[in-house]
Parts: structure tokens; C-alpha cells; sequence
């Protein structure tokens, strides 16, 4: 068990999920904000990692905005072949979560390809391939796309402000673009000057940060920021929650549902079969009670017809899909 975190690692935890900012020595520049120096910054940021607290520092790319398609995969997987299927999804390059949920349908995973058509033939070769049926469930609206987890909150403080919602057209890229995309490290490391490592061929280090930059603005770059182990943060209550919304009203609702604090996802999603739940937040709490006040409180007006809560049971694959453009 980790010791607690000092009232500094926490402000740091918050300062590096906000992001890194696009200058030469981004630590630096957090450290200035904190009122402290850069050594002590780079110091604690590794602290943090080697426990566990934070899973890495990274870019965190927005996958519509570069054409990609992605969606939610449900199934009902048999106990005895759990341990099969799980791998066989695991496998898969473009699954970047798979849960273990306490639901009939007890395995939820996200899946991303190149094309539609492309994850359509992705699921059929996994169903030939497990004899399982996966039920998809694209995004037809995205609400809130804001993975942050805020170490100093208090438990009792629900709505924050409404957040920004990503961009979900496909942007063109220039060739130095995708060239700087193709080449980005799946961690940053954390040193003086981390955006050096960006640099390929003669490319400097402000050409480096001006395409950052570039992509940013094009909503293709989210943020350079830390990912967390929200367990460790103290986050231990988390589940997916479906909701059955009329559609004159998903809109509002959507809306409504994304300024819960305890909402880091939320998006209106197709349905299926035997599956009316079109609205979705994936909610993460300190305790259960702090989840079931988000949702009292969310249900208040009495505009849904019904809702799943789908506890997660366990983590099966938490790790990003590499993006190959070329």
C-alpha cells in the first residue's frame, strides 16, 4: 500500500493532467506556477511514476480527428471460456480497454481501425475465432471526452463547469504533420527538455513545438499530459452507467449528464437488440455513495425511462492504440 500523497504531489498531479505546455522546458514552466523549481518538479513527476501514481506522460490524441472509427463492444462471455476470449480481444492492435463488468453482458471493450469496414471484418474474424457473439455500439454524439481526476477535490462536489467536447471530423494533415505523428514516443520522458526526443532528421526543436502546436489547435493533439491510476488517487468506485432516454431529450441530457465531476466519458450511443440504453457516462468516484448522489441527482427530472449500472470487476487491457498514418 503507497503512503498518502503530500499536498504538493497532489497540486502536481492536477498541473500534469492539465498538460504540458508547448516550450522548450514545459517542467519549468509547471514548476513556476506550483512556486517551486524545475529539479524538484522533475524529482516528484518521477516519484509518481515508479509508484504507480501516474501510468505515464504522454500525447493524448483525439482518434476522430484523424479519421479513425472506434466503438463499444459488448458480449456475453461463458465463465469457462472468459479466459480465452479476454486474450483473443487483447491481441487485437486497435483494443486499447477491455472490463471484466458485473452484467449478463460481463465483457465491455473499446475497438479503433482505420476504416468501418475494416472493424466490422475485425469483429466477425474475433466472433469466428471465439464462437462469442459482440454486440457493437458506435458513438452517434460525443459529450464529454475529459479524462481527468482531481487529487485535492472533495467528495461532496458534483457539477464543474461544461467542458469542451472534441472534435470528431477527420482534419487534414500536412506531410510534416503526419511525419511528427508517425515518430511521437508512446512516453515522454521526464527531463529538462522532453520535446528534444520529438526531433527527426534536421528538425528543430521549435519546428517540434510549432507542430505541436498545430495539431493542438486542430483539436488532433488533446493535450501532452500525465494519465493517472485513478485507484491510487483514491478513485475506487467506478462504473459504466446506460441509460434509456427518449431522443427528443438525449441532447439535454447528454448535456445535463457531462457536467457531473464523477463523469470523465459520456456519449449517445446506437442501441441494439434486447438493448434500449442510448446514453452512456462512465462515472469514477471516491466511494459508491458519491456515484449513486451523481445519479439521484442526474435522474431528478425524470426525463429517462430506465438505466444499467455496470460495475467494472476488472481491468483486463488499459493501454493506447498506436496510430500508423503512412
Amino acid at each position: 500500500m503507497n503512503p498518502p500523497l503530500s499536498r504538493f504531489q497532489k497540486k502536481l498531479c492536477n498541473a500534469l493532467q492539465q498538460g504540458l505546455p508547448l516550450c522548450p522546458r514545459p517542467f519549468a514552466e509547471i514548476a513556476g506556477e506550483l512556486g517551486t523549481d524545475e529539479a524538484s518538479v522533475l524529482q516528484e513527476t518521477r516519484v509518481l511514476l515508479e509508484a504507480g501514481v501516474i501510468r505515464r506522460v504522454c500525447v493524448v490524441i483525439n482518434h476522430r480527428a484523424l479519421g479513425m472509427s472506434g466503438t463499444l463492444v459488448a458480449a456475453h462471455v461463458p465463465q469457462e471460456k472468459l479466459e480465452d476470449v479476454a486474450e483473443a480481444v487483447n491481441r487485437l492492435p486497435g483494443v486499447s480497454h477491455n472490463y471484466l463488468r458485473n452484467h449478463n453482458y460481463n465483457l465491455w471493450f473499446t475497438l479503433q481501425e482505420r476504416t468501418l469496414q475494416r472493424m466490422q471484418q475485425t469483429l466477425r474474424d474475433l466472433e469466428q475465432e471465439t464462437g462469442v457473439v459482440f454486440r457493437s455500439l458506435p458513438v452517434t454524439r460525443v459529450f464529454k471526452l475529459d479524462v481527468r481526476f482531481d487529487a485535492e477535490a472533495e467528495e461532496d462536489v458534483l457539477v464543474q463547469e461544461a467542458p469542451r467536447v472534441p472534435a470528431t471530423e477527420p482534419v487534414a494533415l500536412s506531410a510534416d504533420q503526419e511525419d511528427l505523428l508517425t515518430q511521437l514516443p508512446g512516453n515522454l520522458e521526464v527531463e529538462s527538455r522532453p520535446y528534444e526526443a520529438f526531433r527527426a532528421g534536421r528538425r528543430s526543436e521549435s519546428d517540434v513545438l510549432r507542430l505541436l502546436g498545430e495539431l493542438q489547435d486542430a483539436g488532433v493533439i488533446r493535450r501532452i499530459a500525465a494519465v493517472m491510476n485513478h485507484r491510487k488517487l483514491g478513485y475506487t468506485a467506478n462504473v459504466m452507467f446506460a441509460a434509456e432516454v427518449p431522443a427528443e431529450s438525449v441532447s439535454d441530457a447528454g448535456r445535463r449528464l457531462a457536467r457531473f465531476r464523477t463523469v470523465s466519458h459520456c456519449y449517445e450511443r446506437e442501441t441494439f437488440a434486447g438493448w434500449p440504453y442510448n446514453l452512456f457516462a462512465m462515472m469514477h468516484g471516491r466511494s459508491m455513495g458519491q456515484i449513486q448522489r451523481t445519479i439521484d441527482k442526474f435522474i431528478e427530472p425524470g426525463d429517462l425511462r430506465a438505466y444499467e449500472l455496470l460495475p467494472t470487476q476488472t481491468e483486463l487491457k488499459k493501454q493506447p492504440v498506436r496510430h500508423h498514418l503512412l
